[in-house]
Order: C-alpha cells, then structure tokens, then sequence
C-alpha cells in the first residue's frame, strides 16, 4: 500500500489561504471568509440525511447553505469549510455543478469515496486547523482523547474532524478508528505509526478486534447513543497483528446520534531496533539447544 497521501495538495491550498489572510490565531472562521469573498452564507435544515452542506451558483455568484439539524457548532464549520474547497479548488466547481446555474449537495466528513469530495474535506481541515498553528497547540494539548477534546474546542471544529488532523500532525505513533457496531468505518494512522515495520494497515469494514476495548463497549449500544468514554488498554498486535506483544492505550467515547463509536490509540512504545536485537540476543543465550 502506498503511503504518499494523494490529497495533501488540498490541506496545503488551504494553509496557504490562511497565511495570505494574515490569520496568526485559532479559531478560523470560515463564515467570514466565505462572505469576504461575496459568498451568501445561510443555515438551513437539509432534506436528504447525510447532506452537510450545498454550494450554489448563479453565473459568477456562489453562495453556501450549510446543515443545522445536528446542533454542532464545529460539524456546522467544517461543512462551510468544505464548500470552500469547491469553491476554491481548480477544477472543483466545474465538475460538481453542471452548468452556469446549478447547485452541489456535499457529504462532509470523510464519509465519501468520491476524489472531489475527499479533496474538499483535505481542504477544510486545512483552513480550520492549519498546521502552522494547530501543530504548536497539539504539542501543549497532551495526548489521547483528552488532548483532542482540548483542541477541538480551540479550532471550534467537530469531535471527528479535529481527531484526523490529530493523527496527520501528531509525530507520535497514534491512530484513530470509527466504527458502527463491530465493523471499522474508517481508520486514520499518524506517519510514525505507518512507518512502524511488520505491522498491518488497518482497512475499512475489517472488523473490530474481539479481544479489544472497543469491542467490548460497542455491545452496549446506549454506550454509543449517550455518548459514554472510557479509558482503557489493549494491544498492539489485537489492532496492527506483527509480531510485536506491546500494551497500549485505547481511549473510547460514543458519538450520539451519528450511532458510531471514535477510538483513539496512543502511547504506542515501538521499541528501536538495537534495543529489539538485544532482547532478542538475550532470549537466545537462555534458550536451551538440543
């Protein structure tokens, strides 16, 4: 599996807008860069489930509704910060609207496999929580759950989206896992985590590991519907397999109504290699040979 990430582009156009607005302090706004830019910003409940937001053009105009029914002030940011990467991505608003005159209906949040809205929501995470300003909160945020609560808080953005950008910036091995019941929706692993050898990628619509706590807690499904977290521990080869035994810490919180459960791996200890060789030598020099 190839481990460039064909939508970085995406994150750094946005970073690159941040920095051209002088912007130095979190939270961005991305209501007030829209209508800067003459952008019609107005909330407004969506029809169909699953549809964050819309962009709309009328010639040379745009304007951008966004969805209000699930109360969020941060999902409700990401999703204007999403139509922005159609409005300002090449190419974007072309494909998605057909014509001079037409409207774009947009599932924010990482749920879509469709490269334009991949590409927008790279883009959102950029303009809400650039790396030259998120990077230096995540380093005096902490770790784990708690730590992506605090930043959530200081970007203004979702549970979910801040708990990605967490494991794109973090230089520690960290990962982080959504799942419905006992199948994974989605898994997102830090750079040091993907480099880590003899472990396995973790897939979507794998299942969750059995011996795992958040198998465990997704059984309870008011659990997920109350919005219940724990703290616990696991191991590393139950989640990545190898051959590497290594306690870990697994925080879990449910996520409400969207009926899913966010787990967050951390303090993964990868041993280096010099240290793994001498063990190693150690253990032979008291194995009997026969």
């Amino acid at each position: 599996m190839s481990k460039t990430d064909p939508y970085a582009f995406a994150s750094l156009a946005a970073e690159q807008i941040i920095k051209g607005m002088g912007v130095v302090t979190l939270p961005v706004d991305p209501k007030g860069i829209a209508r800067g830019r003459g952008i019609e910003v107005v909330a407004k409940p969506m029809e169909n489930d699953g549809v964050s937001g819309m962009l709309l053009r009328f010639g040379n105009e745009f304007a951008i509704a966004y969805a209000t029914h699930h109360e969020n002030e941060g999902f409700e940011n990401f999703s204007v910060a999403h139509e922005l990467g159609h409005y300002f991505l090449p190419g974007h608003a072309d494909a998605v609207i057909t014509g001079d005159t037409g409207s774009h209906a947009s599932r924010a949040g990482y749920s879509s496999s469709d490269k334009y809205e991949a590409e927008a929501d790279r883009f959102a995470a950029g303009l809400l929580m650039p790396r030259h300003l998120f990077f230096p909160a995540l380093e005096r945020a902490g770790s784990g759950l708690s730590a992506i609560e605090k930043l959530k808080t200081l970007c203004m953005t979702s549970l979910h989206a801040t708990a990605i950008r967490y494991t794109q910036c973090s230089r520690d091995p960290v990962a982080i896992i959504i799942s419905r019941d006992s199948i994974i929706e989605h898994c997102f692993m830090s750079a040091a985590l993907k480099n880590v050898d003899g472990i396995d990628w973790i897939r979507k619509r794998e299942r969750v590991p059995r011996n795992t706590a958040t198998f465990a807690f997704n059984q309870v499904t008011t659990n997920v519907l109350h919005g219940a977290r724990i703290e616990g521990t696991s191991n590393l080869q139950d989640w990545f397999g190898g051959r590497r035994s290594i306690e870990i810490s697994e925080d879990i919180v449910g996520l409400g109504r969207y009926g899913k459960t966010l787990t967050v791996l951390y303090d993964i200890d990868i041993p280096e290699p010099e240290d793994e060789d001498d063990e190693q030598s150690l253990i032979d020099s008291w194995t009997p040979h026969f």
